[in-house]
């Protein structure tokens, strides 16, 4: 069958200034950009006054069981992306041994979901991707290999440094992965037992990254207080592996480090001209979302969810984590610390019982259930086994703005498919570029907006 785009204005992707063009459509392909006479064999779409672009690209997604279960993945259709990119934030489905699927699972939960429908006994990368062909999604789909679930293979999820020998064993499964269909690594520095890594380990990973020429997409130790010493890390990770940099959701958390945007960006200029490849993508908005675990002290998931939920039934270790989230430790991105009890809300819970919680802050959860807002959320995450899903507002306008403009930057949506009321970044990510920061406050122009 052929389909002609008529009229259209097309905008390509490469930067040049739009062209009034027509597109011949044929067998699901692209045939002919140009003037081309309509034929009655065609299907002949008025496409005047309106754009013409390839889809979009989002570049950090969290679809990866979502895609499985529900494969249109109508959130992203919905917002004209075409092409997502999978395993991210370290933390994903694949690879998975089977002695670890129950704490995994729980893991996940309040990132990318969970679900009773899916066989989770596909262990490796390429299991996983057959499974996602023939869920025949209706997306373009790219998987990462994410960091802690190669660590998790290698050496368990306790917190300890890897051993030479275990670094051996992750790079022969990074090869294994790589050689599978992976485009790269993901790590998320914040999350365990990715956090448990030093430089050195990542740096030996990346190096059989670069042996494929893929991609480091990384979550940074720190987007607040020591941002600056994180982008260090990651800059010299990618100068001493030869691996490309490219990093996750690029912002900063806290009013007391919007300042250091201009430092930030000289980084990226140094880098740049060192010769060292860097990229980052960028949600629109000044509010995240992540799983509400993130707010306890990194020591309560040594070892696994089973043991972070051991650990929240102990009254004195829950003393010790208030101390801890009220005192800080040392490079440890504390969300409360950035965003306030009552900057972060409920996004999602997976009982039924709870769900009159969804769509409060920690703050007014604590009213809620009688109790202090600190021992709400503790009874919260044992309760549902740690698969809450939160959003947390730690931005300003001017740092989004500032970021956007800059040539290394792409849009994505890092969208959490869960139930209740997820961040309107996973339906809204596209369409808010267009139109506020496109069409109403022109900081782009359409041709320059990194869809």
């Amino acid at each position: 069958m052929q389909i002609l785009l008529q009229g259209g204005l097309v905008v390509d992707g490469s930067g040049r200034p739009g062209q009034k063009n027509d597109i011949l459509i044929e067998d699901d392909k692209i045939a002919a950009i140009g003037q081309i006479a309509p034929s009655s064999a065609m299907r002949v779409l008025d496409v005047k006054n309106q754009v013409v672009t390839p889809g979009f690209i989002d570049t950090h997604s969290h679809s990866d069981l979502e895609v499985l279960l529900r494969p249109q993945v109508l959130p992203k259709i919905m917002q004209g992306i075409t092409t997502e990119i999978l395993g991210q934030d370290g933390i994903s489905l694949a690879p998975l041994p089977k002695q670890y699927i129950s704490t995994w699972r729980k893991h996940l939960a309040g990132l990318d979901g969970d679900s009773d429908k899916v066989n989770w006994e596909y262990e490796t990368t390429a299991n996983y991707l057959n499974m996602l062909a023939a869920a025949k999604p209706g997306l373009n789909e790219a998987y990462l290999v994410p960091h802690g679930n190669v660590r998790m293979e290698a050496m368990g999820l306790s917190n300890r440094l890897a051993t030479e020998t275990d670094i051996q064993k992750m790079q022969a499964i990074m090869r294994r992965e790589m050689e599978a269909g992976a485009w790269g690594l993901s790590s998320g520095l914040i999350y365990t037992p990715c956090s448990f890594a030093n430089r050195q380990e990542i740096i030996a990973l990346c190096q059989v990254v670069a042996e494929y020429d893929g991609c480091f997409v990384v979550h940074q130790r720190s987007e607040a207080d020591t941002i600056l010493e994180s982008m260090a890390e990651i800059i010299d990770i990618g100068r001493q592996s030869g691996v490309k940099i490219h990093w996750s959701h690029f912002k900063i958390c806290g009013k007391k480090n919007w300042q250091k945007a201009a430092q930030i960006v000289d980084l990226l200029a140094k880098a740049k001209a060192e010769g060292i490849r860097v990229s980052f993508d960028q949600y629109p908005y000044i509010a995240g979302s992540t799983m509400l675990g993130v707010i306890l002290p990194p020591w309560v998931e040594d070892g696994g969810t089973e043991k972070l939920l051991a650990r929240l039934g102990d009254i004195k270790l829950r003393e010790k984590m208030i101390y801890d989230i009220e005192h800080g430790l040392p490079g440890w991105d504390n969300f409360i610390d950035f965003a306030g009890l009552e900057g972060i809300y409920i996004a999602s819970v997976k009982t039924k019982q709870n769900q009159d919680v969804v769509g409060l802050n920690l703050v007014e959860l604590g009213k809620l259930r009688g109790k202090s807002p600190y021992q709400a959320v503790f009874d919260l995450l044992q309760a549902e086994e740690n698969a809450v899903g939160m959003i947390d507002f730690y931005g300003n306008e001017d740092n989004v703005k500032c970021f956007m403009k800059l040539p290394e930057m792409n849009v994505c949506t890092d969208g959490i498919l869960c139930p209740g009321k997820p961040h309107p970044r996973l339906y809204g990510t596209f369409p808010r570029i267009l139109n506020k920061y496109v069409r109403q406050e022109k900081v782009l122009n359409l041709r320059e907006s990194n869809l």
